[in-house]
């Protein structure tokens, strides 16, 4: 099997064709999208390759056919006509200002005026300038003009902790995309891309008529790489890695299409031959961590949340849904989806993978009032004592690791109306260890809170919440609902444990064990 250039970063098609690097054939989407509609809305988390796709399509559309042989497309394209194309993106820098926002509009029409020979009649008019520039275009080279618009949504998403600002850049990016409408009969194709599905009311004022594929099955793969990508495309690279454990770790996002892995992810960890969360690396914004903690999220919902398609495509400056902002993002994805009503639909949504439960939940960790690194050799024993079934030590180190929460920080939180606080930061202080956990895991006669599994292994956990004694009602529920019942069958070792915690004196009161006829506490 002959190796290639890995494409890490590289977001131009041509330079991927022409340099000899790993290419994922996506021109059938493209093709699709092009023989079945015009105005289209794609969102998807950053770096997942919508820069490429849209690269892929410019090329297309003015006619680069060398650039497409032994591709999908290359025998159903009329390579003889060539479109003017208008590029936009966003995609560099950081803009913290209106007037920043027109200065670069005005800096990107300039670059397209220039680059298609066409004049604008006044400069200064951004919407004017936009206008003449796609009939102008049209008009100068004898096609219609294609639209591509990338990260169309990042000058108001870098802006979203200030929402005096997000506002500002709202309306700045309105006066542009506002245009696209008006010239409809001089456009052949447009595309716009981001991380976020803005409403059409607050953002495109009119353009009603773009077909957002985000949500459609058909279009789940059109960025990431599925299963058969790169057990065939990349299959040069898979020696020496567990082909299970880069599933585990990367695969798992879901748009209601076939799951896919994040490109940017899978590419460094074929470089560096090295498990690590290479996209959560790259920045978590601090404005999503702190939107968790003042809604109060209890930690373990994330991986188990339900809601509807309205509610998941819902995103504004001043409405901000939280599972909205999670999937958009990337945070977390679409595990199911049913019809209890018919014309609508609910979402299951879950984490999509190791990488990210791992990595959100340390992320988390100071927010329960836990220093992350501080606690991280409090959490490599508890993984060692959970390894060596060595119980004791395992209610010992939960016991530092609530006592080891600043009483300034219980003055500062009411922890009576953060339902779950303590499972919270017992989940969180786990997950951050990238272990196999399963929360609200259900079988015929209940939900169990929490089961972690390895490979001959499970422990399953019950918590309770007490005002001082313990009670033991943890450890007795566990076994009255028998929820051991569905692991035992998977001939692994089972271990029962109930946890209790005092209100009273914020720590755990009661650790019951039971681990196959063992009983300890």
């Amino acid at each position: 099997m002959h190796r290639r250039k890995l494409p890490i970063g590289i977001q131009t098609f041509r330079e991927i064709r022409e340099e000899n690097h790993y290419y994922v054939d996506k021109t059938s989407f493209a093709w699709r999208l092009i023989e079945g509609g015009k105005y289209y809305f794609l969102s998807r988390p950053r770096r997942f390759g919508k820069s490429l796709f849209l690269d892929t399509l410019a090329e297309i559309f003015a006619g680069k056919e060398p650039l497409f042989r032994g591709l999908f497309i290359h025998d159903k394209w009329d390579w003889g006509i060539r479109y003017p194309v208008i590029r936009i993106s966003f995609a560099e820098g950081r803009l913290e200002s209106r007037t920043e926002l027109d200065r670069r509009i005005r800096k990107l029409l300039l670059d397209n005026k220039r680059r298609l020979g066409v004049v604008c009649d006044d400069d200064s008019d951004i919407a004017g300038c936009f206008s003449d520039l796609i009939a102008g275009a049209s008009h100068a080279h004898g096609q219609r003009a294609v639209v591509l618009v990338d990260e169309y949504d990042k000058p108001i998403l870098d802006n979203i902790a200030k929402p005096e600002i997000a506002r500002e850049m709202r309306e700045g990016l309105r006066n542009l995309y506002s245009v696209i409408k008006g010239q409809d009969a001089h456009i052949r194709f447009a595309f716009l891309t981001g991380v976020s599905k803005f409403s059409k009311v607050s953002l495109f004022s009119g353009l009603n008529n773009l077909y957002d594929i985000t949500l459609s099955a058909a279009y789940g793969s059109v960025c990431g790489y599925t299963d058969e990508d790169v057990d065939t495309v990349f299959a040069p690279e898979l020696h020496g890695l567990d082909r299970q454990e880069i599933r585990s770790w990367y695969n798992g996002y879901r748009w209601l299409g076939e799951a896919v892995y994040n490109p940017f992810d899978l590419l460094l960890l074929f470089k560096e031959r090295e498990f690590r969360p290479y996209w959560f690396e790259t920045g978590t914004p601090t404005f999503l961590i702190d939107l968790l903690m003042r809604r109060r999220v209890f930690v373990p919902d994330l991986a188990r949340l339900r809601t509807s398609a309205d509610l998941l495509g819902r995103f504004d400056v001043d409405d901000i849904a939280t599972e909205a902002l999670l999937f958009q993002t990337g945070y977390i994805t679409i595990t199911g989806a049913d019809q209890p009503v018919l014309g609508k639909w609910i979402y299951s949504l879950g984490f999509p993978n190791r990488e990210v439960e791992s990595c959100l939940n340390e992320a988390l960790i100071p927010y329960l009032g836990l220093d992350a690194q501080k606690t991280l050799g409090n959490r490599l024993r508890i993984l060692e004592a959970l390894q060596e079934d060595d119980f004791a030590t395992l209610r010992l180190l939960l016991n530092v690791l609530f006592d080891s929460i600043p009483h300034e920080w219980y003055r500062k939180n009411d922890i009576d109306r953060f339902e779950g606080f303590y499972a919270s930061v017992f989940y969180s202080h786990l997950a951050a260890l990238g272990l196999d956990i399963r929360v609200e895991d259900s079988n015929s006669r209940g939900q169990v809170d929490m089961a972690i599994l390895s490979d001959d292994h499970v422990w399953i956990f019950e918590f309770k919440v007490v005002e001082d004694k313990a009670q033991g009602r943890a450890l007795a529920q566990i076994k009255d609902k028998d929820y051991a019942a569905k692991y035992r069958a998977a001939n692994r070792t089972v271990h029962l444990l109930g946890v209790e915690f005092s209100r009273q004196s914020r720590n755990i009161v009661s650790f019951e064990v039971e681990s196959e006829g063992h009983i300890g506490s």
